[in-house]
């Protein structure tokens, strides 16, 4: 059985917006499909049946979970299209597109979206184990008395809601005390994490002003343009913010690190025949992908540097060098992870540490993110990966060749990498 070629024909998103703002009240499925009609306007996939839709969101409500089949429904594709629901943190969006290309590349279907949303305004409380079996048992009794003998169990006290606040599980840290760790274990300073975070903000404001992202954004609720974007920051601002995770000796602040986002992206997959059948473009290929966990409860300092291990597997699949490539699009979780992630990549020592054989190399600073990422557009979880698969998709089809690697990091100390080529 011969394998085919998976192209990225498109690509749609509505803006990136800061939690409870302008989004406030938008549900997941209110964003994904704004997305998905965007995509399906721009590339007159009306009425169409696709091979499937695939994607999902990291934080959902008890009624999603049927999320991108119910939302393909609200949509003018053709019903008959199906839809699957994907999870696997800041990889959903991403991983989604491999779960897509895979089926491409066998023949079982010839095209399909890959999308992702996150409505962090709208994600929901969690209640106390002691209301939800009073509730269950009041659920249960068949009169009103009965009914009302139960709920009146409940304190006050009960009834006050538990915030989601991205906790591991496994360690009881967020993922910005993880990377507090991960900073100072690694040597990362407060000057580098500002200065990266500095330089995503005025790639993506002069990405904007060139017009690179006109035809990627769908406006949603009169907003055209990532509002977390802050064209008047300078180094000196970004010094004086205060860190966020460890109040005393942290390095890691607002401005260097992504805040909660709300936002969705898609990106439109295709054999070749069925690009040329329906006169889309063949912006790029998906040519190499793939996923690793790594330990992470006993060495806390590596909750998202999961990619440092997926990225050497990657590469030596494909016989191919970190150096050699023309792009490099990293997920800006945090700006200490990129750097930490960087520093590995250079380091034998530090490689050893991850089961790798040597370091990767260095990469060419000039050739990464280019166009801003994750700290200036900022980060709704399973969109990210639609976003920037998008983008270095975009840069290689105005190049006219050539070949670019993504790096995304993950919860659960997982990361995926994956490589586009023209």
């Amino acid at each position: 059985m011969s394998i085919k070629k998976v192209a990225i024909v498109g690509y749609n998103r509505t803006p990136f917006v800061r939690h409870n703002g302008v989004f406030a009240n938008a549900t997941n499925q209110d964003l994904l499909v704004a997305t998905l009609s965007g995509l399906i306007d721009k590339y007159n996939l009306h009425n169409k049946r696709l091979g499937e839709v695939a994607g999902g969101s990291v934080i959902k409500h008890i009624s999603e979970s049927n999320l991108v089949r119910e939302s393909v429904m609200k949509t003018s594709l053709d019903p008959a299209t199906p839809g699957c629901d994907i999870q696997q943190a800041c990889d959903t969006g991403i991983e989604s597109a491999i779960y897509i290309a895979n089926k491409i590349a066998l023949g079982q279907i010839e095209s399909g979206i890959a999308c992702g949303v996150e409505a962090m305004s709208n994600i929901p409380f969690e209640t106390n184990a002691r209301l939800r079996k009073i509730l269950l048992k009041a659920n249960g009794e068949k009169s009103t008395f009965g009914k009302l003998k139960q709920l009146l169990k409940a304190k006050i006290k009960d009834f006050i809601p538990i915030p989601y606040k991205g906790k591991e599980p496994e360690t009881g840290l967020v993922m910005g005390e993880h990377t507090e760790i991960t900073a100072k274990y690694y040597g990362i300073t407060r000057e580098d994490q500002d200065q990266l975070a500095l330089l995503s903000h005025l790639n993506m404001a002069k990405a904007y002003d060139e017009g690179f992202y006109n035809d990627m954004i769908t406006p949603y609720l009169g907003i055209s343009v990532d509002n977390n974007l802050r064209r008047d920051t300078t180094f000196e601002k970004l010094s004086k913010l205060r860190p966020a995770f460890d109040k005393q000796n942290g390095t890691l602040t607002a401005g260097n690190s992504t805040p909660f986002t709300d936002g969705a992206s898609a990106v439109l997959l295709a054999s070749e025949d069925w690009a040329l059948k329906n006169n889309l473009p063949i912006l790029a290929y998906i040519t190499q992908a793939e996923i690793a966990g790594i330990e992470y409860v006993k060495n806390q300092h590596n909750l998202l540097l999961a990619p440092v291990v997926a990225a050497d597997r990657m590469l030596k699949r494909a016989n191919m060098r970190l150096g050699e490539f023309d792009y490099y699009e990293i997920h800006e979780a945090f700006a200490a992870q990129v750097l930490a992630t960087l520093k590995i990549w250079e380091s034998d020592q530090l490689s050893k540490e991850f089961g790798l054989d040597q370091a990767l190399g260095t990469i060419d600073r000039n050739k990464l993110n280019v166009k801003g990422s994750s700290l200036a557009a900022a980060h709704p979880f399973a969109a990210t990966g639609g976003r920037i698969i998008a983008t270095l998709a975009k840069l290689l089809n105005e190049k006219g060749s050539g070949k670019g690697l993504i790096s995304i990091c993950a919860a659960r100390g997982q990361g995926v990498t994956m490589i586009l080529e023209k």
